[in-house]
């Protein structure tokens, strides 16, 4: 039975970058050796490395000024070294998930954090509207993408102060515009690559100003001035993102990527709201094209672990929702398939027509 993988992250990615990986753990280049065991200062894998930077910027058409890194970590750890290397003395942070809160946490650690708007009594089921953005903060920080409530910001906001954004689950998913932020970071394992390794777009003049010491590794300027290699980085993470950029490359860019993304949110929600069993759980305006939320209607609320075991039957893989949310999730990032899609919506109307 074919299986089809809508796991929030870790999640799928196109077979054909799998493959490439899996042939390079077993002997990479044509050397007998893996890459998993070769030298990250060789100059065998420095060229991943400057490829793999080299296609990001290319495909987000990064300008003059800024540097491409590949951490550890985790956007976990950019929580911290976000406001290790920014904060002065206040930051504002829109507030639309978990992991925008959890960021917030971390930052008030090092100064004043100001919240300028939260959806969290709506169980953040929309993007907050219709607010202020503080002129005297040394940075506005958002969530682009929610994988837990299904909301997506898509559109590069203008606001007067420096901008940083943790895109951590829909980059390389539609065009950016760069220039507006002074940084952006996203963990791999969701349309780049997978687990282990974070890739930060920082604006170089930006850096330096904080008014404390900063530990050597949680230094963006360590990893800026060694070009990722000031400890070994997570070797094989970054040739699989190496691979996985190449493939959105051939696929046409960030704009296919993103006409693809609308496509299977498409599909995924017009079932939604025409099948009389199932409800989207945020507003329309707001969902994200990544992560397709949604929940049995109240009277069909037995349903759920029903639809849940039919489902996984037909071969749909992860879309149990989050505990905190419910319900099921399909998260449709770049590898999947249109395909997918429809056999997802092909699930949803046999299981309405037996009930």
């Amino acid at each position: 039975m074919k299986k089809y993988n809508f796991t929030a992250g870790p999640c799928i990615l196109n077979r054909t970058v799998i493959e490439k990986t899996a042939e390079a753990i077993l002997d990479f280049n044509g050397m007998g050796l893996s890459i998993a065991e070769i030298s990250h200062r060789s100059k065998d894998f420095q060229a991943v490395i400057d490829e793999a930077e080299a296609l990001v910027k290319e495909l987000l058409e990064v300008p003059e000024g800024y540097s491409v890194l590949f951490l550890g970590g985790g956007a976990s750890l950019e929580f911290c070294m976000i406001p290790y290397n920014f904060l002065i003395k206040k930051a504002a942070y829109l507030n639309t998930g978990v992991w925008a809160k959890k960021a917030m946490k971390e930052a008030k650690l090092f100064g004043e954090v100001v919240e300028v708007a939260s959806s969290a009594d709506a169980n953040y089921t929309f993007i907050p509207k219709d607010w202020t953005c503080p002129t005297d903060v040394d940075y506005l920080h958002i969530t682009t993408n929610n994988t837990i409530y299904g909301t997506e910001i898509r559109k590069d906001l203008d606001v007067p102060v420096r901008l940083i954004a943790d895109m951590s689950s829909d980059i390389f998913s539609r065009p950016v515009d760069v220039s507006k932020y002074d940084a952006i970071y996203a963990g791999a394992q969701k349309n780049l690559s997978m687990a282990g390794v974070t890739v930060v777009i920082v604006k170089n003049d930006v850096l330096g100003r904080a008014p404390r010491e900063i530990p050597t590794m949680l230094d963006y300027r360590t990893h800026v001035d060694k070009g990722s290699m000031f400890n070994t980085p997570p070797v094989v993470p970054i040739y699989c993102a190496m691979q996985n950029l190449r493939w959105i490359k051939e696929q046409g860019g960030l704009k296919a990527m993103d006409k693809l993304a609308q496509q299977r949110a498409e599909i995924v929600y017009n079932e939604i709201d025409r099948n009389k069993l199932f409800r989207g759980t945020v507003e329309k305006e707001d969902r994200s094209l990544m992560n397709i939320c949604f929940v049995m209607n109240d009277e069909y609320a037995e349903l759920e672990k029903p639809f849940f075991d039919f489902a996984t039957e037909r071969g749909m893989v992860g879309i149990k929702g989050h505990r905190s949310v419910g319900g099921f999730r399909a998260s449709t990032y770049n590898a999947m398939t249109i395909e997918g899609c429809e056999a997802l919506v092909q699930c949803m109307k046999d299981f309405e027509a037996q009930h």
